[in-house]
């Protein structure tokens, strides 16, 4: 018989009520998460106040010098310190319990807030990129060496900032206001450069020039963070595992015929969930091969949220179907196959 995974296919009638389980592996991970939430959020109240202070050193400073390099940069720092306001108010709601109206609780807050603060640098990107084409048209004049002076501060805080987000990059919401002050980083580097030049040979396209490429570097690390937390909102199956391999690892599983209607999707940035019905040689097995599932999926997938529905064989369904492909493996071993 050919094993498959199938998409959207009703149960038959005969069935066992599911199993509903959560590995032992589980609480291990859960046991770091009020520390964890913990260093988090200590990182971004610490980056907030740093980041608004110097944002309005660096867009004062910007003006006086004229320079669209520490404007830029400013503006970044504002996008900066409005993101940790939501990924602080995120993470607040996500350490809310579950209730009847939000039964997986709101552990998605989090992944909301790193989406809105990618589209937040998006939109960021957009304006240096227009406020630079006009700077190369039109040149204006910069004062090279207030520009170095306040790039320099700035990439001193910058650093800062990074090393105390970076300890609490596990969690999302912290690796997405990491990207902020990353790109706030290569401001500072670039703001700095210009004002060198600047003070060196007077060359003032320099200034719009090395906005663009901050700007380029900003938009490669932010439509990954995008893609990564859309995908997690879609529900689609993280990016660090396979759906074909979970697959065939649980049909391959001794006194299983086949898997159907199997789906894996984040419930968090941290926390995977798998649903899937599986069919039995042999309905007394069940409990041998819920156990034998649930170390499995613990163990080479990591996924803590699992739940299982037996079923006895049925006819194919009379639809498209994603394969999987069978083991080899001796014919006992899996005892009788339905025809």
């Amino acid at each position: 018989m050919t094993m498959c995974v199938a998409l959207r296919e009703f149960a038959p009638a005969r069935m066992h009520a599911p199993s509903h389980v959560h590995p032992a592996s589980a609480d291990h991970v859960h046991s770091h998460a009020p520390a964890t939430a913990s260093v988090t959020r200590r990182a971004l109240w610490f980056a907030l106040l740093l980041t608004a202070g110097f944002g309005i050193v660096e867009a004062i400073g910007g003006w006086l010098a004229g320079s669209l390099a520490l404007i830029s940069d400013a503006g970044h720092m504002a996008t900066d310190a409005a993101a940790f306001v939501v990924a602080l108010i995120a993470q607040g709601m996500a350490r809310r319990p579950p209730s009847r109206r939000a039964s997986y609780g709101y552990a998605r807050a989090e992944v909301l807030a790193a989406f809105v603060n990618a589209l937040a640098m998006l939109a960021l990107v957009i304006w240096i990129v227009v406020e630079a084409v006009q700077r190369l048209l039109a040149p204006t004049a910069v004062a090279g060496p207030v520009v170095m002076s306040i790039a320099a501060a700035g990439l001193a805080v910058n650093v800062l900032v990074a090393w105390m987000l970076w300890r609490a990059a596990a969690n999302l919401n912290a690796r997405a206001a990491l990207l902020h002050v990353m790109g706030d980083l290569l401001g500072s580097v670039a703001a700095l450069l210009a004002g060198a030049v600047i003070w060196a040979t007077g060359w003032m396209p320099i200034d719009p020039i090395l906005s663009l490429v901050v700007a380029f570097l900003i938009l490669r690390s932010t439509w990954r963070l995008l893609r990564e937390s859309a995908g997690v909102l879609m529900e689609g199956v993280p990016a660090h595992l396979s759906y074909d391999a979970i697959g065939r690892a649980l049909a391959a599983l001794p006194g299983v015929t086949g898997v159907h209607d199997l789906h894996v999707w984040g419930m968090s940035a941290e926390r995977v969930a798998l649903s899937a019905h599986v069919i039995l040689a042999d309905g007394a097995a069940w409990p041998r091969v819920l156990a034998t599932a649930q170390r499995l999926l613990a163990k080479d997938f990591g996924i803590d949220h699992v739940t299982l529905q037996p079923t006895w064989p049925s006819a194919p369904p009379r639809r498209r179907v994603i394969p999987v492909a069978p083991v080899d493996e001796p014919d006992d071993a899996r005892g009788p196959q339905p025809p």
